[in-house]
Formats: structure tokens, sequence, C-alpha cells
């Protein structure tokens, strides 16, 4: 699929193989500005770790670690700091997708996030202020669950992330876009595999 076929705000050079689209309605929201944004997860021995959202932006959720990109900070720099301020640990990230999104009566810019992966960290994960670090099992359903860890709560989790983690957990590069409403209610959304 050329780039030309993709949402406004997703740039990408190379083929994409779409995998997830849908939504009522048939213009994508508009945006005027756009923020750069990281989020980081640690995957290992079939499980994710996932940090539950105690306040700010996206309180109540679970998500992987990160935040804005500083002025005069690289996205994996940011990554890596936020990755540090919010569980305590560094890890060996390495980006394995962009996420753009744009959420419905919120004015001020969208947001283009860089997703990163690890598959080891160094460090003693604790909880902070912000963020409240927890396991979750990979497992498909049907399997037998790590050691009796829950499944990954995606009922408590951004609405688009159950389109695009399958993509993570199997380490397959992949590139969306996501129009949410201020409930967290999907209103239109692509999503694509990266393969070239």
């Amino acid at each position: 699929m050329s780039t030309s076929l993709a949402p406004p705000g997703i740039v990408h050079e190379g083929t994409l193989v779409p995998v997830h689209n849908g939504g009522d309605s048939t213009i994508w929201l508009p945006f005027e500005k756009v923020k750069l944004y990281t989020n980081a997860f640690i995957i290992q021995d079939g499980k994710i770790l996932l940090g539950y959202k105690k306040r700010g932006f996206g309180q109540g959720l679970y998500n992987g670690f990160g935040g804005k990109v500083e002025p005069n900070e690289t996205p994996a720099q940011a990554a890596a700091r936020e990755l540090q301020e919010e569980a305590g640990i560094e890890a060996p990230l390495r980006h394995c997708g962009t996420l753009f999104f744009v959420l419905k009566n919120f004015r001020d810019h969208a947001f283009y996030v860089d997703i990163f992966v690890a598959k080891e960290y160094s460090g003693t994960i604790i909880e902070t202020d912000e963020m409240r670090p927890q396991w979750f099992s990979t497992a498909s359903e049907g399997l037998e669950k790590l050691d009796d860890m829950l499944p990954i709560p995606y009922d408590k989790m951004w609405a688009d992330d159950v389109f695009w983690m399958p993509l993570l957990l199997a380490d397959r590069p992949f590139i969306g876009r996501a129009d949410l409403d201020k409930d967290n209610t999907m209103e239109k959304w692509w999503f694509a595999e990266k393969t070239s």
C-alpha cells in the first residue's frame, strides 16, 4: 500500500499492509499542531510490563511508559528517560512502531507517538507517583497463563491498543492512526504492518 492511501498524519516510505480499519465517520478529525511523544514496553518470558496511570493524562488506564519528547531530545532518549522516571529501570530499547492520535474536541495538538520495546532491562522495577508497574501474561486465550498471571487488560487501556498490540507482541513493525472521543471511544481507525 502506498503512503498516499494512509490517513492524514501517517508518514512512511515503503510498503504498508493494512491489518485493521473502521469507524462510522468518513472524514478524519482535523488537527493543526502535532507534538511528539514516546511509549516503551518491556516484553520478556511470556509477559509484558504495563503501568497503571495514577495521575495526569490517561489516568486510570494501563499503558506503556512514556510521555513528551522534550526540546533537544530524540524520541529514543525521551523513551529511555520516561522508562527510568516512571518505572525506575533502564533497557536497550528499539523502535517498533508509530501511532498518531487525534482526540475529538482536543484542539491543542495531535499526538505522534514513537513506540519502543525491549526484551530485557536492568535495575529494580519501582512504583512511582505517576505509574504502578505490573506484569501481565502475553499468552493467547485458551493457553495456560504464566503463573496464573492476569491477561493483558485491554478493557482498562486505550481503546485502540487491542488493534496494534498484537503486532507489538509478534515483533512486527507497525504504524497507525486512531481518532478517539473524550470518553476513549474509537471514532475512526487505521493500522498497518510495515513490511519494508
